[in-house]
């Protein structure tokens, strides 16, 4: 069993931001493999289901952004998932737009949802899904760059980005991370 996990805030004021870049990707694949997201469970929406024939859980944390970990150890501790079984979805200024990578484990750079999975999990040896947003232009626009709202061009240049993700997942849970960084990284 695998445990899916896409970072965002859980406002409807956040959709269509550069933070809600993992809410997105969890939100493709419950769309293509059927599962539905709506389950109120370990401070977050929760869905159960199969993607290519292993079981997964797919997760969007509610505690908004920078209390991500409380959500993503409640659901790892009650399900007994080894780290290695844990996939995490976020954004990340240090990619340019566009730019997918795949990580066996990693650290959390400038991003605070991850800095919290860090903390709870105590560990970064897990599987981690980068999208690149870029950055702004001046330091000063940083929070205004993540979680302003898009215009529908600029989603529309992350959709490939987002949609990356969604192929990466079931080619991670068949064929292993590796393989999976070499097609997509």
């Amino acid at each position: 069993m695998y445990l899916i996990v896409g970072l965002g805030n859980p406002e409807p004021e956040y959709s269509k931001t550069r933070h809600n870049m993992g809410f997105d990707v969890i939100n493709g694949l419950s769309k293509k493999y059927n599962i539905e997201v709506n389950k109120k469970d370990f401070d977050g929406l929760v869905g159960k289901g199969e993607i290519d024939g292993e079981k997964v859980i797919l997760l969007k944390p509610q505690t908004y952004m920078n209390e991500s970990g409380k959500s993503v150890i409640k659901a790892k501790e009650f399900y007994k998932i080894p780290n290695k079984n844990i996939i995490i979805i976020y954004d990340d200024i240090d990619l340019e737009v566009g730019v997918v990578k795949l990580r066996k484990k990693g650290g959390a750079g400038t991003h605070n949802g991850m800095k919290s999975i860090l903390e709870f999990l105590k560990t970064g040896d897990f599987i981690h899904i980068r999208i690149g947003t870029g950055k702004p232009i001046f330091k000063e626009l940083l929070i205004q760059h993540v979680i302003g709202k898009l215009s529908d061009d600029e989603y529309k240049k992350l959709n490939p980005s987002i949609e990356k993700a969604v192929e990466a997942v079931p080619v991670i849970l068949k064929e292993g991370i590796d393989i999976a960084m070499n097609k997509f990284n």
